[in-house]
Formats: structure tokens, sequence, C-alpha cells
């Protein structure tokens, strides 16, 4: 089922099923999945995805639920060029694991983010709060610094 000028999309198919010249479907097995092929008047159309690549379900679920919600209850299945072991193989991502995880990361972090602005924003509304000038903080910075340099001297030394 390769890509060419013979596929039809889900917006025309649609309008082909409202108008009852749908005459039949197809789901056809093949390496990674399963195709559809729709009969109406005497042509034979392969579904084709937003960009006219041929539709490929990878799970036959999927695809009598997409087409029972089409409208189209009753076809034709060819499991021949089928291959269950094909679709394992490119559907399983190696670094799958490793996005999720840095997702829930991502997740976490920002969670953690949020959080503290909220407290942040919190402590600036609060009355009882004692601000300090950039001044007193640049003061502060140094000392610890002259303190952090001098023990460090102490450990070479």
């Amino acid at each position: 089922m390769g890509t060419s000028n013979n596929t039809i999309d889900q917006n025309t198919l649609s309008h082909l099923i409202e108008a009852g010249a749908v005459r039949g479907a197809s789901i056809i097995g093949q390496p990674g999945g399963w195709g559809v092929v729709i009969q109406y008047g005497m042509t034979e159309r392969v579904l084709a995805a937003k960009r006219g690549a041929v539709r490929n379900f990878a799970r036959f679920e999927t695809l009598v639920g997409y087409l029972k919600k089409m409208g189209i209850a009753k076809y034709q299945v060819d499991a021949t060029q089928y291959d269950p072991v094909t679709i394992k193989e490119e559907r399983f991502r190696k670094d799958a694991a490793e996005r999720m995880r840095h997702a829930h990361e991502a997740a976490a972090h920002d969670k953690w983010f949020c959080e503290q602005v909220e407290q942040a924003l919190q402590e600036a509304d609060d009355p009882a709060t004692v601000w300090l000038t950039n001044e007193d903080v640049k003061a502060h910075g140094a000392v610890r610094r002259a303190e952090w340099a001098a023990r460090a001297l102490g450990r070479i030394g």
C-alpha cells in the first residue's frame, strides 16, 4: 500500500459516507499495522493521513473503532501481510523511558518552582517581612566570600 494519488482523506471519506456512496471497505494487514481500502462507485482508494501518506493503524482495535465512528461497521479483513513482530519492533522506542523520566523531572521542577514563587509572593506580602537594601546584601555577601576565601586558604596551606 504505497503513497500515490490513489488515496482518500478523512474529510472526503466522511462526505462519501454521508452521501451513501461507500459500498465497502477492506482492512489490509501489512508490516507495521493495518491500512484501509475504501470502495465507492467503481473506485478503490487507500485511506490517507493528513499529508497524503497512507494511514497506518498499529492496533486493529483502533482501526475498527475509527471505522465504526465514521459509519462503516462491515468490512473485509486480509491479514496475509500482517506482521506483529514488525509492529513491536517499530513501535518500541529505546529512548521512551528516558523521555518519560525527563518529562517527570521537568514536571516536578515546574511544581517546585511554582511553590517557590508562591512562597516568595506570600513572604513579600507579609507586613512582618524584613526588607534589606541592596547595599546591605552586597556587604553581607562580601563578608561571606571573605570567610570562604580564608577557609580555602587555610586548607591549602
